[in-house]
Parts: structure tokens; sequence; C-alpha cells
């Protein structure tokens, strides 16, 4: 059996919300309980996955049920969260960064493990206060690095590795070529407050037809474009012809929409797909 890691690069924002509110925030995106990273639910993504099948073999299609499964028997593959990986940050000393940090990297090196992929790049260890960028990056010829509001020392590292590995997840050349200018990883911590607080908030309103003054006034959270996220798929036995059909039916259409507000555009993912070795799950 080869398990599967699903590469989304968010093209448009996404909402992957939650039935919840948050404070001034009425639609907030969905976290996890623990980290309070942004995450799309695997059943919310089993179901844009289904979805797209759906629309391209029909609903009723035999490989569409044997794929997700019927109400009294599970379908044979599995399909984890999608998780977190590089958030976008915007930086007063140039171009947006890519930002993360050490744990996001080490459960992508288990996931990969996980999924028998190769794993061995170096994870850095930025200090509070320290951003480490890839050696030889300008940074606009500061020593300090602004991310919002927060200012980072710079630390200059080689991180060629995390970068290649990066690499497989993001479907466009050109925005591959941006990650070794625009990757910092910092401390959790830091990292942790950019999750929970950096997030874009919309207000979004309803109009009455004839006054054109306010029925429902609304505030919702979206995850930035250019966020990466991955998923795992992993088989169950008979899986592999399943596994097959979806990974042809992204090469010819590579893009997928998850989460909430489709009818403005959000939730659009570019699709990468990277196969393990036999027996790695």
């Amino acid at each position: 059996m080869k398990s599967v890691i699903l590469g989304l690069l968010a093209e448009t924002a996404l909402h992957p919300g939650t039935e919840q509110s948050a404070g001034v925030i009425d639609l907030p995106v969905a976290r996890e309980a623990v980290g309070g990273y942004p995450v799309i639910a695997g059943s919310s993504l089993k179901g844009a996955l289904r979805d797209f099948m759906e629309q391209i073999l029909g609903e009723n299609d035999s490989r569409v049920t044997n794929f997700f499964g019927r109400p009294d028997n599970a379908g044979v593959v599995a399909v984890t969260d999608a998780r977190l990986l590089l958030l976008p940050a915007r930086s007063l000393t140039g171009h947006y960064k890519w930002v993360t940090c050490p744990y996001l990297l080490e459960r992508y090196q288990r996931d990969r493990e996980l999924a028998g992929l190769p794993c061995d790049f170096r994870i850095p260890e930025p200090k509070e206060e320290q951003a480490v960028i890839h050696s030889g990056t300008r940074n606009g010829g500061q020593d300090s690095l602004f991310l919002e509001e927060l200012v980072f020392n710079v630390a200059q590292q080689d991180l060629s590795g995390l970068i290649d590995n990066f690499a497989g997840l993001v479907k466009h050349q050109a925005v591959q070529n941006r990650l070794p200018g625009q990757l910092a990883v910092i401390s959790d911590d830091e990292f942790a407050y950019f999750a929970r607080y950096g997030l874009q908030v919309n207000a979004r309103n309803v109009l009455d037809n004839e006054t054109k003054t306010s029925k429902n006034l609304w505030y919702e959270e979206t995850i930035p474009p250019d966020s990466l996220f991955y998923a795992l798929l992993i088989p169950r036995p008979g899986a592999g012809e399943a596994l097959a059909e979806l990974r042809q039916l992204f090469g010819k259409q590579p893009f997928l929409q998850v989460g909430g507000n489709e009818t403005v555009g959000q939730g659009w993912c570019s699709v990468t797909w990277l196969e393990g070795k036999d027996g790695g799950r």
C-alpha cells in the first residue's frame, strides 16, 4: 500500500469555518484545540474530495462509493486533517514571508515518515525574537525582520533541505522559486501568535433591497492566499485502484475547493501529490 501526501496551496482565501463564534468574530476559522493552528478538518476535506470526484464521474459512480463508502460500509481510504505548514505574514522589511516553526516542521517530518517519504531535513531551532532565514537571503540589507508589529533578529542558515521538501507540496514553479527568499522559521510561541491573531477578518453585510440599510452585519475570519497545508490519504486494503483514479483526476484538474464561501470565490487550492514507497504507512 502507498500512502499519499496531498499538498494544498491556497489560491484564494480559505474559510474552513466552525459553528462557534469567538469574541467579536462571528465566523472564525476552524482551529486545532491544543495548538490553535488553523486546520481543515478531515471530514471537510473528505467531503470536498467526494464533491470533486462526483462532479467529474457522477454522483452514483461505483468508483466514488468505493472510495468514500456508504452509510453502512466504510470507504477504502482514510483522509486526515489538512495541517498548516506555512502561513504568510506581512513584513515591513519587504515582500511577505512564509512563516513556520519547529513544531510544525517536526510534525511534517513525522507525517512524511508515516507516508513512507524521505524526511532527512534538519529542523532549525530559533531563539525568542529570532527568525531563521535561508543563507544568502538579502532581507533588504537589514539585520532585523519586521513581521506584522513584531521585530525579529535575523539568523541565516542553510534551509535548502527544508525548501526541497516543501517544493513538492507546491504546484507552481514560480512559487517554488520564491521559497528561498521568503521562508522564515520562528519559535513555536511566536508562531502561535500569528496563527491566532494574524488572520484576516472581513466584514460582510446584507442590505435591505428597498432602503439599502443593513439587515445583518457580521465578521468572518479567513486564512490568506498562499497558505500551505498538507493532508495524508492512508489506504486500506483494496485502495490501490481508487487512489490511482483520484491521482489521474488531479492530473487533469489540479484544483480543489474546500471550506465555505465558495460563491464568493474562497476555498480554492492547487493540489500536488506525493506518493510514499510501498509499505509506507
